[in-house]
């Protein structure tokens, strides 16, 4: 009786702890996601808002089966679906390819000098992400620094298109999203058991044999956990775009700005954030079949 007491106990402290911020996240989060996912099959209306008649023809305008006796299939939604993925892509590689090696070096360094590491690699928190975007307009412009070094210097005669490229959108989106890769690659990297890498060495192992039968597989929860945490964000992230990008790149975080505001296409626009939902809760559950299997092979290794 005592110990069912002592459960009972627990779990109203437990419910006491997470009740508000469970509350918070069910009202601010859920909801608005709920009512979102019931817009997104409602029919628009002629001057906006929605009209009460289920209507997944929002859906077949991005996947390829438009109403007929309203519209027409239209490509170039799904071509920016397509390119959105392919950005967010190559951001997480090249973010990675930065921090996984920078991980390392701050990990070796004295401990008197991981904290100021750490502290540059956050640095960049402390200011406006939009005053650090406009930087890069004057860095990239035809008029910038980059274009007017080289031309002083006799390399080009006529300034280069380096902004409202898609090389201008993944470098802004490199550069933002650094920290967010770099601090889960880094925790696993500083508990990295360099013993293990000793002693792949002592038993005649080269280096890059050595990377992929120890570091890479215990780095691997750092790497994924930050690959996902870029991922995620730069999917359906519009200020870069709407900065670096201009009315040249479209990407499917301005699209559904557009939809809700210029358009006021509610159901389209819900259809298209529908749709990174479910890119991301996929990507979401690859990453948990992933940790439930290292957790079921992990006693199998020890």
């Amino acid at each position: 009786m005592s110990a069912l007491t002592r459960t009972q106990r627990l779990s109203a402290q437990l419910g006491i702890l997470i009740g508000p911020a469970s509350l918070f996240l069910a009202v601010f989060f859920i909801c608005p996601l709920a009512i979102m996912a019931i817009y997104s099959v409602l029919a628009p209306g002629t001057y906006g808002g929605v009209v009460w008649d289920f209507y997944p023809h929002n859906f077949g305008r991005i996947l390829g089966f438009a109403d007929p006796d309203f519209e027409i299939y239209d490509p170039v939604y799904f071509s920016i679906f397509l390119r959105s993925l392919k950005i967010a892509l190559i951001t997480v590689l090249l973010t990675l390819l930065v921090c996984y090696p920078a991980a390392f070096q701050v990990s070796r360094l004295p401990e008197r000098w991981k904290a100021f590491g750490l502290f540059l690699i956050t640095l960049p928190f402390f200011a406006s992400l939009i005053v650090r975007l406009f930087i890069w307009v004057l860095i990239l412009k035809k008029t910038g620094f980059i274009n007017v070094a080289l031309m002083d210097m006799g390399i080009i005669a006529a300034p280069l298109e380096l902004i409202y490229t898609d090389g201008a959108i993944i470098l802004g989106m490199v550069y933002i999203f650094i920290p967010f890769m770099f601090l889960p690659v880094y925790a696993s990297v500083e508990k990295l058991d360099w013993s293990l890498v000793r002693a792949s060495q002592d038993l005649g192992a080269n280096g890059i044999q050595t990377f992929f039968r120890i570091i890479l597989p215990l780095t691997l929860p750092g790497i994924v956990g930050g690959s996902i945490i870029v991922f995620i964000p730069a999917l359906g992230n519009f200020i870069v775009p709407a900065v670096l990008g201009g009315a040249k790149v479209l990407m499917l975080g301005n699209l559904i700005e557009q939809q809700f505001l210029s358009a006021r296409n509610w159901p389209f626009g819900s259809a298209l954030a529908m749709l990174v939902m479910a890119s991301v809760l996929l990507l979401l559950y690859l990453y948990i079949r992933f940790e439930a299997r290292r957790g079921d092979e992990a006693p199998a290794i020890r």
